[in-house]
């Protein structure tokens, strides 16, 4: 048997099914001969009962009488009229007073033995052996075994090539549903397998083999999308190099002319870095990297810290950072600051200028602290809240400095709280917008 066959989930079926019939048909045949066997064995005990109380009247009567000549030739009409019966007879003294045995062909036969008051007073009792011959009952016996065997394996053969059939039809669900599998592909991730026609026991796995391919389709053009975004977030600074290389080999230029090019390519050149750069960590984080935890005593320091970096541009947008909340736990301060600079630098982007931004920490009973950072500004409608976390995406990139910010700081943000066994969040309600993230304190 090939691996395919061992492995078949049919041919298994069919096998249990063939043993348990031949298991419960052998139970049932062996309990109709053994029921039979009982009736015949009773039957023939009731016989030799009826015969061994005639033989006792037989021998009291003639005991009573003291007339041992009548009680022979009783026992000679006994055994003439009863073929099947075969007697014995012995005296106390080993003497034979009556004798009449089967044929040795018969050897089949049900024997009881008794004792009989003598005819003779003073004489002990005479030792009787009484046999029946069983033989036509052995016979119909026998037949019957091979009657009952060739019922059972007719029984299982006919249950098994019958249960093979039924389990073929049974499975066929799965036959169908493993032809509209085998039609899915990249380019058909938006079909769903058909549960119209499915028995109630495979509706869970339809149900969920579907969310699965909801996923997988959302996966596959956002990755579609990403690989859009990359190639135009890196084609535009890659054709401003080029452009300026070809115009600096093909022109006059002063020394400072030049110099001021080349500081141009350098700032192209530091933000496809950047975008490489961050594209890594990301492809890093979808990997599975796990944050490098040390132990914090204040998380609220940290984002004091990342504050101080963002000073100047809060200044410039007159805004202001006030940080509410403390914890302490084990987290990675270099991803952490990454993060919360992130998140203020995205808020300081779209808060209404003279506001204030507000750092919420929050920490919960299962261990785990809410960083969120509010600003003032225009609401933001649910479809956008729901994408800010997507790589490459920009809300509004008609904003002051959209061009200089390619759309992975939040992406990125949602990267670490995953690293840190959390998820992001965001709100926007009343002129009030909160983005953060949810974190584990301690590691698992």
């Amino acid at each position: 048997m090939n691996q395919k066959g061992a492995n078949s989930l049919g041919r298994r079926l069919s096998v249990w099914l063939a043993w348990q019939s031949l298991g419960g048909l052998l139970i049932v045949c062996a309990t109709v001969y053994g029921a039979t066997h009982y009736a015949f064995k009773a039957r023939q005990l009731e016989e030799l009962g009826q015969k061994q109380a005639l033989l006792t009247y037989l021998a009291t009567e003639a005991a009573r009488t003291g007339n041992d000549v009548k009680l022979k030739h009783e026992l000679d009409d006994f055994v003439v009229g009863h073929p099947q019966l075969g007697l014995s007879v012995v005296q106390a003294d080993g003497a034979i007073f009556h004798e009449k045995l089967l044929p040795s062909s018969r050897r089949e036969r049900r024997v009881i033995q008794f004792n009989l008051d003598s005819p003779k007073p003073g004489q002990q009792m005479l030792r009787t052996e009484l046999s029946l011959d069983v033989g036509g009952d052995a016979l119909v016996l026998r037949r019957i075994a091979l009657i009952l065997f060739g019922a059972a394996v007719g029984g299982v053969l006919l249950i098994s090539f019958g249960g093979s059939f039924l389990v073929w039809i049974g499975l066929r669900p799965l036959r169908e549903l493993s032809a509209q599998v085998q039609v899915l592909t990249a380019g058909t991730l938006h079909h769903r397998l058909d549960g119209s026609r499915q028995p109630d026991e495979l509706a869970p796995l339809i149900a969920q083999f579907n969310d699965l391919l909801a996923r997988l389709d959302q996966s596959y053009e956002q990755m579609e999308g990403f690989n859009a975004d990359v190639a135009h977030e890196l084609l535009t600074p890659l054709t401003t190099l080029m452009s300026g290389a070809e115009l600096a080999m093909h022109s006059s230029k002063s020394p400072d002319e030049i110099r001021e090019l080349l500081g141009s390519n350098l700032e192209d050149l530091q933000r496809i870095a950047g975008i490489v750069h961050d594209m890594l960590f990301l492809s890093q984080a979808d990997r599975g990297a796990v944050a490098r935890r040390t132990s914090t005593p204040s998380l609220a320091a940290v984002v004091r810290r990342v504050a101080e970096y963002h000073e100047a541009t809060l200044d410039d947008a007159g805004l202001t950072l006030e940080v509410k909340g403390d914890v302490d736990g084990e987290f990675d301060l270099q991803l952490l600051q990454r993060a919360f600079s992130n998140l203020v630098s995205n808020a300081t982007r779209y808060a209404t200028k003279g506001s204030s931004l507000v750092v919420r920490i929050e920490p919960d009973a299962f261990e785990q602290v809410t960083v969120l950072v509010e600003n003032s500004g225009a609401p933001i409608d649910q479809q956008t809240l729901s994408r800010m976390f997507d790589r490459f995406f920009r809300a509004d990139v008609s904003r002051s400095g959209a061009s200089k910010n390619h759309g992975l700081g939040l992406s990125i943000v949602a990267a670490i709280a995953r690293m840190h066994g959390g998820a992001t969040m965001a709100a926007s309600s009343n002129g009030i917008t909160s983005v953060g993230i949810l974190l584990k304190r301690f590691a698992k």
